[in-house]
C-alpha cells in the first residue's frame, strides 16, 4: 500500500458558548482547524485533524500548521502509511521540531493502518478498557458568579468533572474555586487549571487559602521548575499539562513527584508519540489524560480511542471538543451520556467524513 494523494483543508469552528477565556485572560472565539486526508492506492483514505487554541496557548499556530503540512506532504507520497514509525521518522528527518505540524498527518496514517487491519483504533492501539471515558468541561474564566452559573449549566448537561480556569489575581481565583465548589457540591470532581499563568508567589497564596478544599491543581506556573517548587506546599494532587511535551519531560515529572500528566496529541507530534508517552506514564503509575489543543469530530474521535485504550485504573478523563463547537466535520460519534464519551464502532477512527463541510482544500497533491 502506498500514499497516492494528500489533501488538506481549513475549517473555522466557532465555540457554542461564545468567547472562551482561559487562564491569564487570553481568549478565543473558536478553533482554526486543519484537516488532512491521506489517500492510498488501495482505495483506503485516512483522516487527521489538529487545531491550536489561538496562537497564545502553545508554540503552535494554524498558519504554521498549514505551511508545514505543505512542506512535508510531498515527502510522504509513495510511502506505506502502515509503516507508522517509519513515517514518524521520515517527518522528523525532513522537518526538525514543529510536532504540531506532523500531528494531523500522523493521525491520518494511523486511521489508514487501523482501517486496513479492520479494527477500531482503540483495539489497534492495543486494547479497549471499558465502554466509555469520563469527560470534563472547562469553565471559561470570568467573574465568580458567572463561573458558578456555567458550572451549574454543565452539571445539568451531565458533566461530573469540571475544570475551573484560574491564573489571574489569586484573591479572585480563590473566590472562583470556592464559589464553584460550594455551588456544585462534593460529588463533582474539580480541577483548578492556571495554564501556567501564576508566579510562584501567587500560586503559594492560592494554595495556602484553599488547603482544605478538594480539587486537583493543574499547571500552576509556566516553567517546570516553578511548578515543581510548589510540590511541598500543595496538599492536593498536582497534574502537569503544558510542560509535558516529550517523554523526557514525563520522566522528569515522575521523578519529581507529580501525580498525573496531560498528553496532548498535537503537542507531542501525533498518535504514535502520544501512545508511547501514555504507555510509559501508565507503567510509572501516573494518572493520565489524553486529549488535544482543539478540534471537532475527527480529532475528538482520536482522543476517545486513545483514552479508551488507556487502563481505567490510570485514566483521568478527556474532553468532547466536538460538543464545544457549532461546526461538525464527520458523522459517527456516539452521543455523550451522563458525562461519558465512547468511540465510533467502525474501523480506524470509525467516522464518515462530511467532506462538503470542509470547503475548498488549500492543498492537493498526488503521486
Amino acid at each position: 500500500m502506498k500514499i497516492s494523494s494528500i489533501t488538506a483543508y481549513a475549517q473555522h469552528q466557532p465555540f457554542r458558548d461564545g468567547t472562551y477565556t482561559c487562564s491569564g485572560g487570553r481568549s478565543a472565539e473558536g478553533f482554526d482547524s486543519t484537516i488532512v486526508a491521506i489517500g492510498t492506492d488501495s482505495g483506503i483514505t485516512g483522516w487527521g485533524e489538529m487545531a491550536p487554541l489561538g496562537s497564545f496557548y502553545a508554540p503552535a499556530f494554524a498558519a504554521g500548521a498549514r505551511a508545514g503540512i505543505a512542506e512535508l506532504a510531498p515527502y510522504l507520497l509513495g510511502q506505506d502509511p502502515r509503516q507508522l514509525r517509519a513515517i514518524e521518522r521520515l517527518m522528523d528527518h525532513r522537518m526538525a521540531g514543529h510536532p504540531y505540524v506532523k500531528a494531523a498527518l500522523d493521525m491520518a496514517c494511523w486511521d489508514v493502518a487501523a482501517r486496513a487491519a479492520g479494527q477500531p483504533l482503540a483495539e489497534f492501539l492495543g486494547g479497549r478498557f471499558g465502554p466509555s471515558v469520563a469527560l470534563y468541561r472547562s469553565i471559561s474564566q470570568e467573574k465568580p458568579d458567572r463561573m458558578v452559573a456555567r458550572a451549574r449549566k454543565y452539571v445539568t448537561e451531565g458533566y461530573r468533572r469540571l475544570q475551573v480556569k484560574v491564573g489571574l489575581d489569586p484573591r479572585e481565583d480563590i473566590e472562583r474555586l470556592l464559589a464553584v465548589r460550594a455551588a456544585i457540591g462534593a460529588d463533582i470532581v474539580l480541577f483548578a487549571d492556571a495554564n501556567g499563568s501564576w508566579t510562584t508567589a501567587e500560586a503559594r497564596q492560592f494554595l495556602l487559602a484553599v488547603r482544605d478544599v478538594d480539587f486537583t491543581l493543574e499547571q500552576p506556573c509556566g516553567s517546570y521548575e516553578d511548578c515543581i517548587s510548589l510540590r511541598s506546599v500543595c496538599a492536593q494532587p498536582l497534574v502537569l499539562d503544558e510542560n509535558i511535551d516529550s517523554l523526557d519531560a514525563l520522566l522528569r515529572a515522575k521523578r519529581d513527584g507529580v501525580d498525573g500528566v496531560t498528553i496532548k496529541i498535537a503537542r507531542v507530534g501525533g498518535i504514535g508519540r502520544a501512545r508511547a508517552m501514555r504507555d510509559v506514564a501508565v507503567d510509572l503509575n501516573l494518572k493520565v489524560t489524553v486529549e488535544d489543543t482543539g478540534c471537532s469530530d475527527i480529532d475528538t474521535a482520536a482522543m476517545a480511542h486513545l483514552s479508551l485504550s488507556t487502563p481505567q485504573s490510570h485514566r483521568l478523563h478527556t474532553v468532547d471538543f466536538h460538543n464545544w463547537v457549532t461546526v461538525s466535520n464527520a458523522r459517527g460519534m456516539p452521543p455523550c451520556l451522563d458525562g461519558e464519551m465512547s468511540t465510533p464502532t467502525g474501523p480506524g477512527l470509525g467516522l464518515e467524513i462530511d467532506v462538503a463541510s470542509l470547503g475548498k482544500p488549500f492543498l492537493e497533491i498526488r503521486a
